[in-house]
């Protein structure tokens, strides 16, 4: 267990705005040797246009990374990652969206490029720490590690954290997540940091315009249309399974079938179908996944019960976890559940601990007594 002496050296993932900006400045108050690293993940073919769109990884947003760590005496780096974000965060992206999926890019960005790629890069600048601005707390302890949820929950990051594990918590410092937004800038404008009142970033980070479908388009490979499903019947044609997500209403081409809202229920990637239906359609008690990661490292040897998450911002949910091998579960909810989407992250949490997740793979029949097979391609 580290000693988390002063004057040890932190490299901090800094994106030029003012959670990571304000990561930085309170490990340099504390007596940290702190080191700045903007990574370049992207070329934004327009830079006012992702100025306007208050995304990341502009000139500005360097700049701004690199005036934050000259006003506490701290060195600045500006790497270029745009190859492995390419392969690991925008081919994922596509891929999934290829298959019928609904990927989350930062889940693939932290596991990959801040928790692997860049840690890897802090140990070759002889740091003994990486730092980031995620809202999140690690708890540590003689007994390990332990990952909790923010302080203010409104943004807590915790879900897109379920893929660490021990060793690399041991060298991560998340130093604001014990702090609420409003008080992130107080602090910030107490540390006189010219990013205090810098809008948060929004949506996909290499998409500014929102527009995913515009950006997957040109990318994927199979490109087929298909049939629009509703209780067997085809109620319209469709131009790629990409364009659709499970519980999706806008944007259906479809006829006026009924007179209440109608939704995505199912994507088949086999046949290209698209199933719809009603709200109530998508109400699920169970699903399976893949990838799971424990937090400790120990994937329990029988059931446990946990509050679930199956979406960035939604609800925990109290449900029965089942562990099928080391890196597969089955997640049994204590009530019906909205709109299991695969390719999200499913989360399990104790009280604001999280002690795993993996990957929605799909919902499953909400007979639990019915015998499934179970037949996954867990290769990436």
């Amino acid at each position: 267990m580290p000693s988390y002496k002063k004057k040890k050296r932190v490299v901090v993932a800094m994106s030029g705005g003012v959670d990571s900006s304000v990561a930085a400045g309170l490990l340099a108050e504390d007596g940290y040797e702190v080191v700045g690293v903007t990574m370049r993940l992207f070329a934004a073919k327009n830079e006012s246009f992702a100025k306007l769109n208050k995304s990341c990884c502009s000139i500005e947003d360097v700049e701004d990374a690199r005036k934050v760590c000259r006003q506490i005496n701290a060195k600045h780096y500006f790497l270029n990652f745009e190859k492995e974000f390419e392969q690991h965060v925008i081919n994922y992206f596509v891929s999934e969206y290829e298959k019928g999926r609904t990927p989350h890019p930062c889940l693939a960005c932290n596991d990959r490029l801040k928790f692997d790629f860049l840690l890897k890069r802090s140990e070759l600048m002889d740091a003994d720490y990486l730092a980031t601005g995620h809202y999140a707390q690690i708890r540590r302890s003689k007994k390990g590690n332990k990952l909790v949820k923010a302080k203010d929950i409104s943004k807590d990051q915790s879900y897109v954290l379920f893929n660490l594990n021990q060793e690399k918590m041991e060298r991560l410092l998340l130093p604001v997540g014990k702090y609420s937004k409003d008080e992130i800038r107080e602090i910030a404008k107490n540390l006189n940091l010219s990013v205090a009142d810098k809008p948060d970033s929004q949506d996909i980070c290499f998409i500014p315009s929102g527009d995913y479908k515009k950006f997957v388009e040109p990318k994927i490979t199979k490109n087929i249309g298909g049939s629009i499903i509703n209780n067997g019947k085809v109620v319209g044609k469709h131009k790629g399974i990409h364009s659709f997500t499970i519980g999706q209403r806008k944007g259906l081409p479809i006829e006026n079938i009924s007179n209440r809202p109608i939704y995505v229920t199912k994507i088949n990637s086999e046949t290209n179908e698209v199933t719809v239906g009603y709200a109530e359609e998508l109400m699920k008690k169970r699903l399976f996944c893949n990838k799971v990661n424990w937090i400790s490292e120990i994937s329990p040897n029988k059931h446990i019960r946990a509050s679930v998450r199956i979406r960035y911002n939604g609800a925990d949910s109290p449900a029965e976890v089942i562990p099928h091998g080391k890196k597969e579960a089955i997640i049994n909810f204590d009530n019906p559940v909205r709109a299991i989407t695969p390719g999200q992250a499913v989360v399990f949490y104790k009280d604001s601990e999280v002690i795993g997740g993996g990957i929605i793979e799909y919902p499953l029949e909400n007979d639990s007594n019915k015998t499934e097979p179970i037949l996954i391609n867990t290769s990436l």
